[in-house]
């Protein structure tokens, strides 16, 4: 069988996977994409991601270019302030809330909220309009073997391929980080997450809300009205039996337990969707990079969902991956290029992960003590103009 030629393949066709093709197929250079699952591109089809992500400021300057924005704006709900509800009292009730708004510190939203599902169905068409770009799906990379001119690659299909970079985007149980011999470093929590959408009575008004008592933070993001109403996305972390107990619980039951979580911010929650459940952990790679491979998105890094870090973080690989590839296309995938690249991301993934696993303990206290701790501690961190700016500085990565 005759080999295919490319100039990156990326191993992993999630949304990290397929907005890097995107962004490295719109800068000119060619891009093979594979995954072993077909993407699901229906809310209502088996397997569909629940999830939402919120793209921030810098990440939307990456889709810009990489001509997915486009596509996906007349879908995104702006994120105009992120609210947290302290209801770890004695009764499940907001005692404390606080909003950090975007224009404190910006022009512009803190980001824009999309489901995963819709994010797939968009990326998967933009990578159509691009004729240097090519995605197989139903097709895994099986065998990796690196040279100091390139990376050999036989995928699941027989067919051989040789690229000057490989992309590792396979998630966090990379095969390719496996294969290449990267260690991880995990950090269990003993925490799921159920995720799904809600309509209510209230407007979510752009706010993004997390709702903190015990178990982990009960999340709601907004989404565009559905069936004219206001609709949410929630991701509700817990321990992992009590997640599992609650999404085998009746429909009616299941929204009343809901509804008491969520400190009745918005009204009456209506679930609109089916749950999905996903597991809770920590992990960062020894290193992003090997011989003419480079680790992004979850093969590199994996935090809870608190403070709309998780995908943001993948794009902020791409991006500097890209940036340096084209700043010297004739080295892409030399090792001067990836050593600079980890230099430049390890030690900033690394120092959000940690700030990421302090914020999830602290959420996940239950005693009372250690509750009314929490919330002195929010109110303090708030109350300082200075402190609060640089914090939502810092959430969004800028300077």
């Amino acid at each position: 069988m005759d080999h295919v030629q490319t100039d990156i393949l990326i191993s992993g066709g999630g949304v990290a996977g397929l907005a890097s093709a995107a962004a490295f197929g719109a800068a000119g250079f060619s891009v093979l994409v594979v995954d072993p699952a077909p993407p699901v591109t229906d809310e209502g089809a088996a397997g569909a991601d629940m999830r939402t992500t919120a793209f921030l400021q810098p990440s939307v300057d990456l889709l810009i270019a990489a001509g997915l924005w486009e596509r996906l704006a007349p879908f995104a709900s702006d994120l105009q302030v992120m609210r947290i509800a302290d209801a770890g009292g004695p009764d499940p009730v907001a005692r404390i809330t606080k909003d950090f708004d975007a224009s404190d510190i910006s022009d512009r939203p803190f980001g824009w909220n999309l489901p995963n599902w819709l994010l797939r169905r968009e990326m998967v068409a933009r990578l159509d309009d691009l004729p240097n770009v090519e995605f197989r799906a139903g097709v895994a990379t099986r065998n990796v073997l690196t040279r100091e001119r390139e990376a050999r690659v036989t995928l699941s299909d027989g067919t051989p391929v040789r690229a000057r970079l490989l992309i590792a985007a396979d998630g966090r149980n990379s095969p390719v980080r496996n294969a290449v011999g990267i260690d991880v470093k995990t950090t269990r929590y003993g925490q799921k997450a159920l995720a799904f959408a809600v309509t209510h009575p209230e407007p979510h008004n752009n706010v993004s809300t997390e709702v903190h008592r015990s178990g982990g933070p009960f999340t709601l993001v907004p989404l565009p009205d559905r069936d004219g109403k206001p609709c949410s996305a929630i991701v509700w972390m817990e321990s992992g039996p009590e997640v599992i107990r609650l999404s085998k619980l009746p429909v009616d039951d299941f929204t009343t337990e809901m509804n008491a979580r969520s400190a009745g911010l918005y009204g009456e929650l209506t679930l609109a969707s089916p749950l999905s459940v996903w597991p809770i952990i920590s992990q960062i790679a020894e290193r992003f990079y090997a011989e003419r491979t480079a680790l992004i998105a979850e093969a590199a890094h994996v935090v809870p969902p608190i403070g709309a870090q998780g995908l943001n973080m993948s794009l902020g690989d791409t991006r500097v991956l890209l940036e340096l590839a084209q700043a010297d296309p004739a080295n892409l995938g030399s090792v001067e290029m990836l050593s600079t690249f980890n230099k430049r991301r390890w030690p900033e993934v690394r120092a959000r992960v940690t700030g990421i696993d302090m914020l999830n303990r602290a959420s996940m206290m239950g005693a009372q003590g250690l509750r009314d701790m929490r919330a002195n501690a929010l109110n303090a961190l708030y109350s300082v103009s200075p402190v609060r700016k640089t914090l939502m500085k810092a959430g969004l990565g800028m300077r």
